[in-house]
């Protein structure tokens, strides 16, 4: 297959940018979506593409399932199977090395879900710091000054920290930056500045490998598509996959009318 030999930056993405892949690992915000909505062109874009489309996101808040069917009601019909997201697969990664940890979950009530379903057991309120195994932080809407102060008692005693991923922010719907998980874990290493972590999304290559092993396709006749350069477009290095940048929606200013965002969905980089 005919491949670019380095990145290439597009303004938008559009039918046709990804014919010569035999996968396309795609990032979400910024790239298909800005909060509730489609970005231009990114509808003609996911139909070309096809099955062959994966979206591999640093999202920390849904599960696969809950996110397929919120694209869906956007237009994009992007299996569960398909979607990749930093939050759910460090609570898989965390189940297969520790099965049955007790954990403290600063994330979604969909993570706490997934959490029970993979045989993790959530303690909100655990009765003794050395009673969690492992901490895991995600982009936590409850997050505040008693969370991180219990976060660092039980990381005192013991527990160990997993972070979902490192974005300081994403993309909002008006173009402007919306707080990610990065931001919380910027307030918990400010208490503890030598917190050791660690994390399996973007720029980490984990989530990658897994969308290229399940499409059956080397890293040489794949794509990634990403808007940022940092996570995205150094994870797409280290694996080997050729990278295409999409410049991220240009902020609007409070006096413009269109800057009034619309409803979120929740979908991180």
């Amino acid at each position: 297959m005919t491949q670019a030999a380095g990145p290439i930056t597009v303004a938008r993405l559009e039918s046709g940018l990804a014919d010569a892949y035999a996968a396309v690992l795609c990032d979400l915000d910024g790239c298909l979506v800005s909060g509730a909505t489609a970005l231009p062109g990114a509808l003609d874009f996911a139909r070309s593409c096809g099955d062959r489309l994966w979206i591999v996101s640093n999202n920390s808040s849904d599960t696969g399932t809950s996110l397929s069917e919120r694209l869906d009601r956007l237009g994009f019909q992007i299996p569960a199977q398909r979607i990749l997201l930093a939050g759910e697969h460090a609570l898989i990664d965390i189940a297969q090395r520790r099965p049955g940890a007790r954990i403290f979950l600063a994330a979604s009530a969909q993570l706490e879900q997934r959490a029970r379903a993979l045989g993790l057991i959530p303690l909100p309120a655990p009765q003794r710091h050395d009673d969690v195994d492992v901490v895991v932080l995600a982009r936590d809407p409850d997050f505040g000054l008693g969370r991180l102060s219990q976060m660092v008692r039980l990381l005192a005693s013991g527990a160990e920290l997993v972070v979902t991923n490192p974005d300081l922010v994403h993309p909002g719907a008006d173009g402007l930056p919306e707080p990610e998980t990065g931001a919380l874990l910027a307030a918990l290493s400010a208490c503890w500045p030598e917190l050791a972590y660690q994390t399996i999304g973007k720029p980490q290559t984990a989530l990658l490998s897994e969308a290229l092993r399940r499409a059956g396709v080397g890293a040489a006749d794949a794509l990634f598509v990403g808007d940022n350069p940092l996570t995205d477009g150094l994870a797409a290095q280290r694996t080997g996959i050729a990278f295409l940048h999409v410049l991220p929606p240009v902020p609007r200013g409070p006096s413009d009318p269109a800057a009034t965002p619309a409803p979120a969905i929740q979908t991180g980089d």
